[in-house]
């Protein structure tokens, strides 16, 4: 995992978009996964909550697995958060086949992640590109701008597509990976070659194929299929991308509906720029040193670069004073700019270093305990039979339920050990960590 997500890098990673398919679905282990998180989440988790980083979403149905990680500066600047999922197994009644996918707006600029994973066999590439159509057809989201996958500023489609490796023989292939010379298979790879006839594909993008075919490899090696099968090299394990051409001042402007400035300095900014967005490819490649599928990872990474339509979260918390479990603890907050607040807005205590929205140690609901300090700001308390005795490094959160995500992060703050935990020895030398332990 450390090389997968490059975590060695000088250049830290902002965000971190994992897709994986046919993840083991036995029908005890889904239930299970259902109700704990899989195993393959708490890997991630663990491995980049450490780091900084955050699961804000994701989503399964059955095999396939989408995971959205962010690091915890951007986490009040992503709104709008939907899931969705379609079935294109056994004529949609079955989840083996299909896509997932995460959309959201950051900063104002709405995103869209799609893992899929369509029909095998090298027969079967139009039938592909149906699947792929059908899936952006088929998923909707519940806002006014961007109902549909297309109708993001960014999507990027990735997973296994399972496009093969055309009339080319065995031999040769095989030759063509032995030498590096990948260049003389592109043009008999199917999603090439379906680029140049179907219209929906020529919307998307693709660094070049400057490296192995990803498929298939005999378990736990670097070795093609040597079974009785022996199923050609193909790519198809892919990562696509689509930056949605300029559009009007209307369905530029902010489109989570949060408008931060003063709507005409902001269409100022847009005739300036009517589409403040780039996005290009840094890396791509696959990953030849994992030999737990027959298939091997791919990653790519990409650099966005936006004008950010709004800069303040739409909520400011303070933890206010000493903090510990000898007594009850404030929280303030204030409201920059109005939004759609709710009687379940709650404000979670986290210890830094968490790993999701649901990984806090207590919360408090802001109405039920909301006192009006000023007409600005707002006291809410904790009651210190929720605060950890043993203390640690913490945040405060405001978790907005109309918009499903937190829209608030306070500075990093210490809370004390208890007198009572002190004087009955309970504080170990290291008070920071909450690991648990995950088998699976």
């Amino acid at each position: 995992v450390n090389s997968l997500l490059q975590l060695n890098s000088p250049k830290k990673t902002d965000l971190y978009v994992i897709g994986l398919q046919e993840v083991k679905a036995a029908p005890l282990k889904f239930v299970t996964d259902l109700a704990f998180e899989d195993s393959w989440s708490h890997l991630f988790m663990n491995m980049l909550a450490p780091l900084g980083y955050i699961k804000v979403s994701s989503i399964r149905m059955q095999g396939l697995l989408l995971l959205f990680f962010s690091k915890l500066e951007h986490v009040p600047f992503i709104r709008d958060i939907q899931v969705t999922y379609t079935r294109t197994g056994l004529y949609g009644y079955w989840g083996n086949k299909g896509g997932v996918s995460i959309r959201l707006s950051f900063y104002g600029h709405m995103l869209c992640f799609l893992n899929c994973h369509l029909t095998a066999h090298m027969n079967y590439a139009s039938q592909r590109v149906d699947e792929f159509e059908y899936i952006l057809n088929a998923q909707t989201f519940d806002t006014k701008n961007t109902p549909r996958i297309l109708d993001h500023k960014v999507v990027f489609w990735f997973g296994d597509l399972n496009f093969r490796i055309e009339e080319h023989g065995m031999l040769f292939v095989r030759n063509c990976i032995t030498s590096q010379r990948y260049n003389l298979l592109w043009s008999k790879d199917q999603l090439t070659m379906m680029k140049q006839k179907e219209a929906t594909l020529q919307k998307f993008e693709e660094g070049p194929l400057d490296f192995q075919p990803t498929y298939k490899f005999d378990l736990n090696s670097d070795n093609y299929d040597t079974s009785g099968k022996k199923r050609k090299p193909a790519w198809c394990d892919r990562i696509l991308w689509r930056v949605k051409p300029k559009s009007s001042l209307s369905e530029d402007a902010n489109e989570d509906g949060q408008n931060q400035e003063d709507p005409k300095k902001q269409l100022g900014e847009q005739h300036k720029d009517e589409f403040p967005l780039k996005l290009s490819q840094e890396f791509y490649t696959s990953k030849l040193e994992y030999g737990i599928s027959d298939h091997k990872p791919v990653i790519g990474i990409f650099r966005l670069e936006l004008r950010k339509i709004y800069e303040t979260p739409l909520v400011q918390v303070c933890a206010e004073g000493e903090w510990s479990a000898d007594f009850d603890a404030l929280i303030t907050y204030s409201l920059p700019q109005s939004f759609p607040s709710s009687a379940w807005d709650w404000i979670g205590l986290y210890k830094v270093g968490f790993k999701s929205v649901s990984d806090y140690i207590t919360y408090t609901w802001v109405k039920d305990d909301q006192v009006s300090f000023t007409d600005e700001l707002f006291q809410v308390y904790v009651n210190k039979d929720e605060i950890p005795v043993l203390g640690g490094e913490c945040v405060l959160c405001y978790y907005s339920s109309n918009l499903q995500c937190i829209v608030g992060i306070s500075q990093p703050f210490k809370v004390q050990e208890s007198r009572a935990a002190i004087e009955e020895g309970l504080v170990p030398e290291n008070i920071n960590g909450l690991d648990e332990t995950v088998s699976s």
